[in-house]
């Protein structure tokens, strides 16, 4: 199918309002036009990491709402929702009947048993330092079965998550359902969170091992296309690896980006980022915040080492209440390469900079995804991060919709919404067009989009030195109530 070329939210099924209805509300009561598609996290039955242990794909968790709720999303908005490629819940059905039943089971196959990955006498210390993990474990636990036998199985991430065996008929089978049911309930893209972890094979890290990993592309893409669903490989890690997945067709996530333009903003130097824009794909998503933490290691040799190294201290240093803390494992942390923070505290809570790393990213090659704490211009929920005492959570604030009537009456939330309908609007951020860099230094560039027929141009004027910006559309210029005060609100 052809993705619609407007701004996507992303958002947890209770995170605006307590359910996927209110959110429908919230959505039409004020965002019209602003939001074209919602990314839907994880909104089955789950028993953990906010919906990334899904239990099963037929059906909505009842605390968020019914498919009915989902259908209802989807009549004024394109959706996204999560396959989890590499695993699935504990708690699922098909996890709890291979303990009940052993080798036994119907599922004994679907799930990764360490013990029989190895030959005899491995996996030696130098088979588990070579596996890519980002924890500072060998990626197993052990079970015991109702018979008293005890085995291990792969675990890539938390307890709660085992992983499966993506060549077991149960798998591929439990991928076809899933897929079968967000087409009948008009989800349009399907997102393959993990995926580069989904392949594990003898004598290799078990990260984007090829050639298996495109022949496990091509097999879950084959069965999206006969449900008319564009896939979307999510994919942390070197740049090199996404660009690859692009260059063999596929839409991909941009995540250099945010640590790209934090470090343009902090430095006052636009060469990285030129550079980088310069070369991106078009077919793409682009983001700057998500349901985790600002990447770092999406950006290595995108910036060297010492400018990330720069661009972190400023971002701890001028960041708002953000500590080093916050991204290690006393708050849980599963990913030691993630810096937890809502993006506008990131940047010191300074409209301005907010809004110039939105307008970059509008204007970056690709559709621009927005999450829902930085639809907002959110600070940091340093309260439920103490509560929980889940690095996450400092960017997971739950918003009632009484908050929400409040926030957007905030002028750099006004002024957001403006762009990002703008952006939806104008025919000249058509993917199928062009972008222009003109540069009279590293502090002063403008960005210049046109759609394919030439016939429409929107520019996007920078100062580094000022943080101001101006953005028009052919000869008429969007006027942002923040270029006349930029106080934080």
């Amino acid at each position: 199918m052809t993705v619609p070329n407007e701004v996507m939210l992303i958002t947890y099924g209770d995170s605006m309002g307590e359910n996927l209805h209110q959110l429908n509300h919230i959505l039409d009561a004020y965002f019209a036009g602003a939001v074209g598609g919602v990314h839907l996290l994880p909104f089955f039955p789950s028993s953990g990491d906010r919906g990334f242990s899904p239990m099963n794909y037929t059906t909505v968790d009842p605390r968020l709402g019914s498919w009915h709720d989902v259908d209802a999303l989807a009549e004024k908005n394109y959706l996204m929702a999560d396959l989890m490629i590499n695993h699935l819940s504990c708690q699922s059905a098909e996890f709890q009947d291979y303990l009940q039943h052993h080798d036994q089971s119907d599922y004994a196959g679907m799930f990764l048993n360490w013990d029989k990955f190895w030959p005899a006498n491995r996996p030696t210390q130098a088979d588990v330092d070579l596996i890519y993990k980002r924890k500072d474990k060998a990626p197993y636990q052990e079970i015991t079965f109702a018979d008293g036998n005890q085995s291990k199985v792969w675990n890539t991430f938390s307890e709660e998550q085992i992983d499966l065996d993506v060549n077991a008929p149960q798998a591929k089978a439990m991928f076809r359902t899933a897929m079968a049911i967000f087409a009948k309930h008009h989800i349009n893209i399907v997102r393959l969170d993990a995926f580069a972890y989904a392949v594990k094979k003898l004598d290799t890290n078990d990260f984007f091992v090829e050639p298996d990993i495109w022949q496990l592309l091509e097999s879950i893409s084959s069965e999206a296309e006969k449900h008319q669903l564009t896939v979307l490989p999510e994919i942390h890690e070197h740049y090199t690896l996404p660009r690859k997945v692009s260059e063999h067709g596929y839409y991909t996530y941009d995540f250099a980006l945010p640590m790209l333009i934090l470090y343009t903003l902090f430095k006052g130097d636009a060469m990285n980022l030129l550079n980088w824009l310069a070369a991106s794909p078009m077919h793409q998503f682009t983001t700057l915040d998500t349901h985790d933490g600002i990447g770092i290691v999406d950006v290595k040799d995108v910036l060297n080492d010492q400018q990330i190294d720069f661009t972190t201290k400023q971002l701890y240093e001028h960041g708002s209440n953000v500590k080093k803390v916050y991204s290690s494992a006393t708050y849980n942390n599963l990913d030691i390469y993630q810096i937890n923070t809502t993006y506008y505290s990131a940047l010191g809570e300074d409209n301005r900079a907010y809004l110039l790393a939105r307008a970059l990213q509008i204007f970056a090659p690709g559709i621009p995804q927005i999450y829902y704490v930085g639809l907002l211009a959110g600070k940091n929920d340093l309260e439920l991060l103490e509560a929980t005492k889940e690095g996450r959570n400092i960017n997971r604030h739950y918003y009632t919709e009484s908050e929400v009537a409040q926030e957007v009456k905030r002028p750099v939330v006004r002024d957001l919404l403006k762009l990002l309908r703008f952006r939806n609007q104008e025919p000249a951020f058509d993917l199928d067009g062009s972008l222009t860099i003109e540069k009279t230094d590293n502090a002063h560039f403008t960005l210049i989009r046109r759609n394919q027929a030439q016939t429409h141009t929107a520019t996007l004027t920078v100062d580094l030195t000022t943080l101001r910006f101006s953005v028009q559309a052919d000869n008429d210029v969007l006027t942002l109530e923040t270029e006349q005060d930029n106080s934080n609100d």
